[in-house]
């Protein structure tokens, strides 16, 4: 039978490992939220997709796309009178 007696420095150190896992916890937690909120804030992925900062043709209006939101927009008058 052998006796274990834990040192003090032992239980210091498991104390800062425990401090340090908490903070790695709670630094993952946040990027993962951050991350669930900017998803489910998006409507369509195409606008998820044009976050990631490099020109992709394919993710640019076409020219069809570009009349059919001139077209469906609703005139505006400047009169108000």
């Amino acid at each position: 039978m052998a006796i274990k007696v834990e040192h003090e420095l032992h239980t210091r150190r498991k104390g800062r490992n425990n401090g340090v896992g908490l903070l790695l916890v709670g630094f993952v937690a946040i990027v993962f939220g951050l991350t669930i909120v900017k998803v489910l804030n998006l409507e369509h992925i195409a606008e998820f997709e044009r976050t990631d900062h490099a020109l992709r043709p394919q993710l640019l209006p076409t020219d069809a796309e570009v009349e059919a939101q001139t077209n469906a927009a609703p005139a505006t008058t400047e009169d108000s009178e």
